[in-house]
C-alpha cells in the first residue's frame, strides 16, 4: 500500500517545482518530485494532476496574498479587451483568469474559432499585437493530434488556443480534473468583473490611456522582422534591420533629437499591419503615442522621396514646404535610402529603446 504522507510530499515538492516554473508539466514533475524526496521514480502511488494543482494555488496564496486578487482583476481587464477585439472569432476565456487560481507567471488562456488562421493573424496585426504562432504536435490515448496555439507579448502573457468554427459548442473537457472546462463568453466575463470593478467601461479607457509608449513600439518593431521587402529596392533584407540601420545613421546627425530619431525608427512600422498601405497603417498605429513633429515625418516620408526627385506636383511641395518641418523631412529621406545595406552592424530593439529613453530622462 502508497504511504499518505509520502504521496503529500510528493505533490507539495512536485508543487513547488512548477510554481517555481522548473518543469511546466505535471507529468514531468511528480516524477521530478518523486526522485528528490524518495529517491526513486518507480513510486507505486504518486499524486494526480488535481493534488498537485491544489497545492500549488495554497502555495501562490500563500506566498502572494492581496496582490494576488489586484493581480486577478488586472489580467481579467485584459483578456476582455483582448476577446472584444477578437468578437468574430467567438473567444472564451479558460484556465486559471477565469476561476481565479492564477500564481505568479500564469498566462492568460482563450480559446478562439476559425476556419481561417490567416484572418486571426490579420486582426492581431490590426491590433498592432507581436505574437508567435505555434503548431503543436501531442501524443494521447496512441492518437497524434496538432493544436494550434497564438502566443501574444504583452504586459500579461496570452495564449490563444485556435479551434474551427465546428467546435465553438463542443464540451472540452481538462487534462487534469477530467471535469467539463469551465469557460467564459464575452458578457460572462463582463459581469464577472462588475463585482469588482465598479465602473468596467471606465477601468477599460483608464487602462488604454496609461499605454505604455515604449512597449508599443518594441512590438511594432518586432513584427517587421517577418517583413521581407523587394530586394531590388531593399537589399539588405527585412524591414526591422532596415528601420535599425535609418535609426543608427540618424544617431550621428540628430543624436539629442528625440522626435526625429523617433520617426527615423518608426517610420516603417506599418508594413507589420498592412503593407499595401504601410505610411497610414503605421500613423494609425502610434496614433496618441508620438509628438505632432514625429508623425508628420512618418506620415511624409514616402513625399519626402518625391521631393529630392522632383517628381512630386507643385501644390503638394508648396504643402511640405510651409510645414516648417522640409528640412528633417529631407534628412529624413536621405537616410532612409542609405539604411539600406547589408552586413551592416545595427542595435538591438532593445538598445535603441534604451537611447531614447535616456534622451527622455536627460531633459
Amino acid at each position: 500500500m502508497s504511504d499518505p504522507r509520502v504521496r503529500r510530499e510528493i505533490a507539495l515538492r512536485a508543487a513547488q517545482i512548477m510554481y517555481a516554473r522548473e518543469e511546466s508539466e505535471y507529468f514531468t514533475a511528480k516524477r521530478k518530485a518523486a526522485r528528490q524526496v524518495v529517491g526513486s521514480e518507480r513510486v507505486r502511488d504518486l499524486p494526480s494532476n488535481s493534488e498537485i494543482r491544489d497545492e500549488i494555488l495554497l502555495l501562490a496564496e500563500m506566498l502572494e496574498g492581496d496582490a494576488r486578487q489586484k493581480e486577478l482583476t488586472a489580467m481579467r481587464l485584459v483578456a476582455l479587451k483582448m476577446m472584444r477585439g477578437l468578437r468574430r472569432f467567438r473567444p472564451r476565456l479558460i484556465g486559471s483568469v477565469l476561476t481565479g487560481h492564477i500564481r505568479s507567471g500564469s498566462d492568460i488562456d482563450v480559446h478562439v474559432f476559425t476556419d481561417s488562421l490567416g484572418m486571426l493573424e490579420d486582426a492581431l496585426a490590426e491590433m498592432g499585437l507581436s505574437y508567435l504562432v505555434e503548431h503543436k504536435r501531442v501524443h494521447k490515448r496512441q492518437e497524434q493530434r496538432v493544436f494550434t496555439h497564438v502566443h501574444i507579448e504583452g504586459e500579461y502573457g496570452i495564449e490563444l488556443t485556435v479551434y474551427p468554427l465546428d467546435k465553438v459548442n463542443y464540451p472540452f473537457k481538462s487534462s487534469i480534473t477530467g471535469r467539463l472546462i469551465e469557460r467564459a463568453e464575452i458578457g460572462e466575463l463582463e459581469e464577472l468583473l462588475r463585482e469588482r470593478v465598479a465602473d468596467l467601461e471606465g477601468e477599460l479607457e483608464r487602462a488604454d490611456e496609461h499605454v505604455d509608449a515604449w512597449e508599443m513600439f518594441s512590438l511594432l518593431l518586432m513584427q517587421l522582422e517577418k517583413v521581407k521587402q523587394n530586394p531590388k529596392y531593399h537589399p539588405e533584407g527585412d524591414a526591422l534591420y532596415h528601420s535599425l540601420q535609418v535609426f543608427d545613421l540618424a544617431r550621428w546627425v540628430r543624436g539629442f533629437d528625440e522626435e526625429f530619431l523617433l520617426a527615423a525608427l518608426l517610420h516603417d512600422v506599418g508594413k507589420g499591419i498592412d503593407p499595401h498601405d504601410h505610411v497610414a497603417a503605421g500613423v494609425e498605429a502610434l496614433e496618441g503615442l508620438i509628438s505632432e513633429r514625429t508623425e508628420w515625418l512618418i506620415a511624409h516620408h514616402m513625399e519626402g522621396h518625391e521631393y529630392r526627385a522632383r517628381t512630386l506636383g507643385e501644390r503638394a511641395r508648396r504643402r511640405l514646404e510651409e510645414s516648417g518641418w522640409i528640412e528633417d523631412l529631407v534628412l529624413l529621406s536621405e537616410l532612409d535610402e542609405q539604411g539600406r545595406k547589408g552586413g551592416v552592424v545595427v542595435p538591438t530593439v532593445e538598445e535603441a529603446m534604451e537611447f531614447l529613453r535616456g534622451l527622455g530622462e536627460e531633459e
